[in-house]
């Protein structure tokens, strides 16, 4: 029954701010405010696809969350550039600070990692073509495309 996630939502505490940030930075489109009830939507992939909702809410609600929105292996190539250029600050999921994002051997995909004004942990994720190698853990993306002859 299940074919994918649709809709998540995110409470934040300035509505604006985040307006400004999913919209200008990650480059999401606006599909519909609710500004007296504290609230946006926006399409994630184009209209109909899937969503995000974001839920103005007290200091005390706004629990740190985390998601991946996918983009293409092309893009993923250039995302790194794309958020510092965009002045947000980047980091792999080892978070060891070496400038390499890294492949998860065992889906495959790579990913590079990035917080929203409240906190949240977002990442950027592309699927790679190859098969799943479990057994090489966490690979740098340099590395892997050389195992794959790219």
């Amino acid at each position: 029954m299940i074919k994918g996630i649709f809709e998540t939502h995110l409470n934040v505490t300035d509505l604006q701010r985040s307006h400004r940030f999913y919209e200008q930075v990650v480059g999401l489109t606006f599909a519909y405010g609710q500004p007296e009830r504290g609230r946006s939507f926006y399409w994630i992939g184009g209209k109909g696809k899937a969503m995000l909702g974001l839920w103005q809410k007290d200091p005390s609600e706004v629990l740190r969350q985390h998601f991946a929105f996918e983009v293409s292996l092309e893009d993923m190539k250039h995302a790194v550039d794309y958020l510092e250029g965009r002045g947000i600050k980047t980091r792999n999921f080892l978070e060891d600070d070496i400038g390499d994002l890294y492949v998860f051997g065992w889906m495959p995909a790579v990913s590079v990692y990035f917080t929203d004004p409240d906190g949240h942990s977002l990442e950027f994720i592309s699927m790679l073509p190859d098969e799943a190698k479990p057994e090489l853990g966490m690979v740098p993306w340099k590395k892997w495309e050389r195992m794959h002859g790219r």
